[in-house]
């Protein structure tokens, strides 16, 4: 029995790999890079020759257990589970998504899935996690669409800012107008649908935004931008970073969620009877998300640095509240000019985050709303930092483990051993810089995403 599949059997696997390996071939392309995301938010990946393209798409390829463990400077935590420097997993490429890298010429591209030896899910797997829990939302005759915004800072060789133009400004676009339109081409030549490309506020920040897809798809497309963008940085000679903050008193790269409910083709967010057209699904899924706020902090919050982002007053979403087109919310309801264009944005989340345990831990917190039939609390239509009775999210990298640590449905969804390898590495990140000071932090982390 094969098990080491999700929708393809080895066999379609070894098919879809042979006629991958032709037309790759055809166009220059020498090798593929397999990538996953550990739980501290870095990429990692393993390539192989286009020659052994089909061998690993039919059997993957190994990839260290212990990495489920690393942190950010790539030490490592411990659990009870964890297996150390011992085992071996298989890293399976999902050639669903196999891209042509259009700013690294003679490469291909491939998310991963990770699987143990005898062909059984790897249960530490954060992509596996993120298909559970939308297959989870998919039997309750439900789907959700989802997009991550992606922002950078570019910085010169010697990691100044590569520009202190006005935020959003005309001046930025055009002393960098070259670069962005190569990141634009590139982007959209590798099949993905390009929103909006802009300057942002901090110096040398921009952003981009692409269509929504499903959740899965989101994380996919998110770590194919954030590789395309640092592509073309180095073809320009530039340095990106996704850090949450670059430097002390700047705003910081967020990595905002959006997201929209469905069932049989209907947005659930627009047309409905509640707040701003909710519809009672989409009410209790948001509230179920609102309500477990400080807990995915730890998810999509999950650096030292993301809590020197996260500050009142400066759009981060630092406050556990809801707001129509409130950029002080952590959640963001937006109407839309059409049905289709409704959704929320989880405004606290931040670069630095494995974009699968976002997407899966909101949706596991959104379906415990809609198990236990949550309302929103009353909207928040000012900045919360002016309001007595606002609720301020953890301002810290503990205080968000803890409530972390107390989530009953972020537990049950993530599993015991992915559960515990996440408390572990934020454990030990808070641990790594409890006594540095802001500018450390900031140093230690800023080239590392």
């Amino acid at each position: 029995m094969d098990r080491m599949t999700t929708t393809h059997s080895r066999a379609e696997r070894a098919a879809q790999a042979r006629a991958a390996e032709s037309q790759l071939a055809a166009e220059g392309i020498d090798g593929v890079v397999f990538g996953w995301v550990d739980n501290a938010g870095l990429t990692r990946v393993k390539s192989v020759p286009l020659a052994q393209l089909v061998p690993a798409a039919e059997y993957g390829v190994g990839a260290a257990p212990c990495f489920d463990l690393a942190l950010a400077d790539d030490s490592f935590a411990t659990t009870p589970s964890g297996t150390g420097p011992t085992g071996d997993l298989r890293l399976v490429p999902d050639l669903d998504r196999l891209t042509p890298l259009a700013a690294q010429p003679g490469w291909a591209w491939a998310p991963a899935d990770r699987y143990a030896q005898d062909g059984t899910p790897h249960p530490g797997c954060q992509r596996g996690f993120a298909r559970r829990c939308a297959e989870a939302v998919e039997r309750r005759g439900l789907s959700v669409r989802a997009g991550i915004e992606v922002e950078w800072v570019v910085a010169d060789a010697a990691g100044t800012p590569a520009t202190v133009a006005p935020a959003y400004g005309m001046s930025r676009f055009v002393e960098h107008s070259d670069y962005l339109r190569e990141v634009l081409r590139a982007l959209t030549g590798q099949g993905l649908t390009v929103l909006q490309l802009h300057p942002e506020y901090a110096a040398g920040q921009f952003e981009v935004s692409v269509a929504a897809e499903g959740p899965v798809e989101a994380a996919d497309t998110t770590m194919l931008v954030r590789h395309t963008v640092r592509a073309v940085s180095a073809r320009h000679g530039l340095r990106v970073s996704y850090a949450p903050v670059f430097s002390e008193d700047a705003l910081g790269n967020g990595g905002h969620l959006h997201l929209s409910l469905w069932r049989q083709g209907r947005n659930l967010g627009h047309g409905g009877p509640g707040r701003h057209g909710l519809h009672p699904e989409a009410e209790q899924f948001l509230a179920g998300v609102l309500s477990e706020l400080p807990a995915l902090l730890a998810l999509g919050a999950p650096s030292a640095a993301s809590y020197l982002r996260l500050v009142p007053s400066r759009f981060a979403g630092a406050y556990r509240c809801w707001g129509l087109e409130n950029r002080e919310a952590a959640l963001r309801l937006i109407t839309g000019s059409t049905a289709g264009q409704a959704n929320a944005e989880v405004k606290c989340f931040d670069a630095a985050a494995n974009p699968y345990l976002v997407v899966g831990g909101v949706l596991a917190a959104g379906l415990a709303g809609l198990d236990a039939g949550l309302a929103l609390p009353p909207e928040t239509r000012t900045d919360p930092a002016t309001l007595d009775t606002a609720e301020r999210l953890p301002a810290s990298l503990p205080e968000a483990t803890d409530a972390y640590e107390k989530s009953a449905p972020l537990r049950r969804a993530l599993g015991r051993e992915l559960y515990e390898a996440v408390l572990a590495v934020r454990r030990a990140e808070a641990e790594r810089f409890a006594m540095h000071s802001d500018a450390d932090v900031i140093e230690a982390v800023r080239w590392r995403h």
